[in-house]
């Protein structure tokens, strides 16, 4: 099964420091992007996650599965003040 960007789990923040919106995506903590917008933000991430799959890919590196295709066990849970662990 091919794995697209678009189905990854994705956060966006304000960050004050920077004056713009940080996007994230769960899955590859690594990676961030950011963008005058959300919407910017997150095309933008998207595109970096996209690029990071190709890449895994071709070097014949696992790519990582998206959370909602894991068993609910293995899913990160929000805490208050938006810290995700494993339950």
């Amino acid at each position: 099964m091919e794995i697209r960007s678009e189905k990854y789990t994705y956060r966006i923040e304000w960050s004050e420091e920077d004056g713009c919106h940080i996007a994230r995506c769960l899955e590859f903590p690594s990676l961030s992007a950011h963008g005058d917008t959300m919407e910017k933000a997150l095309t933008e991430i998207r595109f970096v996650v996209g690029e990071t799959i190709k890449w895994l890919h071709e070097d014949g590196e696992a790519v990582p599965e998206p959370f909602w295709l894991k068993k609910e066990s293995d899913r990160p849970i929000s805490e208050p003040g938006g810290n995700f662990v494993y339950a």
